[in-house]
């Protein structure tokens, strides 16, 4: 366990770059929790964070803005998901920016529906600014204020190490059929 700890330490904020490029919920909360525990720091880990989250979505507005033909074979097996992105912006407008953050499956999505659909770069920058500092902020506090409670969870998974994989196939599988029924036309 201290030599996992020394690795996350040390690599950490390396690991919340990369992974917050690409928006990810998991590792930002993982950052609140070393925060908590010290082997990171809180206010550097949300500038990380929420710098490098902030070019991640900007970044795929400009592919859907300038390298639409590029991308688009990556896309073909997708067409529900970019039609429900569609109808969330549609639906929520600049509040889709921040929606967006949350819901995995379409986080990557938003930012390119919203640019083929001509968006302004200049406004969607602005909105994501404040969506960026929101969802990091909220997602790393949150880890932080729980880390006593996470690290019980993982001290009582020590002793019964089967849990953590029936919590996570029963996370899996019902987030997998709700995304199912939900994007189902009824």
């Amino acid at each position: 366990m201290e030599d996992t700890l020394t690795n996350l330490s040390t690599w950490g904020y390396l690991a919340l770059a990369f992974f917050s490029f690409g928006g990810s919920l998991v590792v930002t909360a993982a950052a609140g929790v070393l925060s908590f525990m010290g082997e990171m720091n809180l206010f550097v880990s949300l500038a990380i964070g929420i710098i490098f989250n902030y070019i991640g979505d900007m970044f795929l507005f400009y592919l859907g803005r300038y390298h639409k033909a590029d991308i688009k074979p990556y896309f073909e097996k997708h067409k529900r998901k970019i039609a429900l992105s569609t109808l969330i912006l549609r639906k929520y407008g600049v509040w889709a920016i921040f929606i967006q953050k949350f819901l995995y499956g379409i986080k990557t999505l938003i930012p390119i529906s919203m640019s083929l659909s001509r968006y302004d770069f200049k406004k969607f920058g602005f909105y994501n600014i404040f969506a960026s500092i929101f969802f990091v902020t909220v997602i790393m506090v949150s880890a932080f204020y729980a880390g006593e409670t996470i690290k019980s969870m993982f001290e009582y998974f020590k002793a019964y190490p089967w849990v953590p994989f029936v919590v996570l196939a029963s996370m899996v599988a019902t987030i997998w059929y709700g995304m199912e029924h939900l994007t189902k036309r009824r």
